[in-house]
């Protein structure tokens, strides 16, 4: 069942009296507003998933762990392609502005980060500074002149674009994948590495 769970997800049903007794008070308010939280890429004991609260501030970010029996309600990034917020702010018209493109890409996307949170869950989480976070699930490989081509797109949206390549071995930012480097960090439950190539992790660099 943890299995079913994947990084960046939202779920909702935790409470506060789920949390540990020395929490700062702003966890148990988010929590009491009835806020999602949203699942790390961490490992867990069976029966419970490792799951982040968001606070208000950049900086209010707690790491903890919810039981699978608690979850009412999963939204995954890819649910949240083609939902829309009234605000005008640069990280919504950067959405606006992919997202034919990125429909059209034959790849699985979705919207992550404080812009996911907010399509899903209206809590204000955007402001005028946001990054827009997105994800692209891969499970065969991205060659390296398609990152560069999507990144050169990216650069053209309305604010800055920090895409995630989902991997079957773990997640790799775009921007890195597109570079020049010969290896980049592959970050799973279990660690973050360096590769040279992020669907071969035991492949080495020439």
């Amino acid at each position: 069942m943890v299995n079913a769970f994947l990084a960046h997800d939202l779920l909702w049903g935790m409470t506060p009296e789920q949390l540990p007794a020395d929490v700062p008070a702003w966890v148990i308010e988010a929590l009491s507003d009835g806020q999602p939280v949203v699942v790390r890429r961490a490992l867990s004991a069976p029966g419970l998933i490792a799951v982040g609260v968001r606070g208000r501030l950049r900086e209010q970010r707690y790491a903890t762990v919810m039981a699978v029996d608690a979850v009412q309600r999963r939204v995954k990034p890819e649910d949240l392609c083609h939902v829309s917020i009234g605000r005008d702010l640069p990280a919504v018209r950067g959405l606006d502005q992919l997202r034919r493109m990125l429909d059209g890409c034959g790849w699985v996307w979705g919207v992550s980060g404080s812009a996911g949170f907010e399509l899903a869950s209206g809590c204000v989480a955007l402001h005028e500074g946001s990054d827009l976070d997105l994800i692209l699930r891969a499970p065969q490989t991205l060659e390296r002149a398609q990152a560069q081509e999507l990144v050169r797109i990216f650069d053209t949206a309305a604010c800055r674009v920090d895409l995630q390549l989902q991997t079957p071995f773990g997640a790799v930012a775009l921007r890195e994948w597109a570079s020049p480097a010969r290896r980049v960090l592959l970050k799973n439950a279990s660690q973050a590495c360096l590769v040279a190539d992020p669907w071969n992790p035991q492949e080495q660099a020439a």
